[in-house]
């Protein structure tokens, strides 16, 4: 079951910051906490899952930090939303026994089936989509400032 929780925020929104202020170097953990103002107890954890799942790259050493695995276009939120599902281990509600006939046969598919429509709309919005609605708030970026044009 898909719930709007503060990881799955966490994570989307770190991964857009990766992607959106990414420059020549990777993107360190304590910038995103700063930017973002995500706990940094909730960011690495949902960091080191995202990179476990191939979204991520985590880089090592004093400049290390995150970059993308991929492009920001082929990765989706319903792809992070169900890394950060896979962390959260309440059971879902839907898989257990119904109280009653319209809970097995109406109530509980209803919601399987929004859950479905819920997932294919977030599998259709990519990091992209996202990274191009802060450059239409006017967000300041701050990939410029990182642009490494040493030879």
């Amino acid at each position: 079951m898909l719930k709007l929780s503060k990881k799955l925020l966490f994570a989307i929104e770190a991964v857009v910051d990766i992607a959106y202020n990414a420059g020549s170097l990777p993107v360190q953990n304590r910038e995103i906490t700063r930017r973002q103002k995500i706990p940094r107890r909730y960011l690495e954890q949902v960091l080191q899952h995202l990179v476990r799942a191939d979204i991520l790259i985590g880089v090592r050493g004093p400049r290390g930090g995150y970059r993308l695995a991929r492009e920001r276009r082929r990765i989706s939120i319903g792809e992070i939303s169900r890394v950060v599902r896979a962390m959260e281990t309440a059971a879902n509600p839907i898989e257990g026994p119904a109280g009653s006939e319209i809970g097995s046969k109406v109530v509980r598919p209803l919601w399987a089936e929004l859950q479905g429509e819920l997932m294919e709309r977030l599998n259709a919005i990519t990091i992209e989509d996202l990274c191009l609605r802060a450059h239409k708030e006017n967000i300041d970026s701050e990939a410029t400032q990182k642009l490494d044009f040493t030879i």
